[in-house]
């Protein structure tokens, strides 16, 4: 049961790059997690936080785990945590 981060690779808002901070445990861990972190609620989506890449090293601190991106939704896979984004039609 972990807290797991991808690199901030993503390109977002304010110019700055972004992580996702999931659980492959349960979203209560996550939530928790993120409290923790400071992130603020309007940052979760679905099964993620999206994190600015100026909150990624305090997040390994606070116990984080560094994965790629592609074992992080692999393990929130595993664990039944995916949602993903429903297609819209056209």
């Amino acid at each position: 049961m972990a807290v797991l981060i991808d690199p901030p690779i993503w390109p977002g808002p304010r110019g700055l790059l972004w992580s996702h901070l999931v659980s492959d445990h349960s979203l209560d861990e996550l939530h928790e997690f993120a409290a923790r972190l400071g992130a603020p609620p309007r940052a979760f989506d679905r099964d993620h936080y999206d994190v600015p890449e100026t909150a990624y090293e305090r997040a390994i601190m606070l116990g984080a785990e560094p994965v790629s991106s592609r074992v992080l939704v692999m393990r929130l896979t595993a664990a039944g945590l995916r949602r993903r984004r429903l297609r819209q039609p056209g």
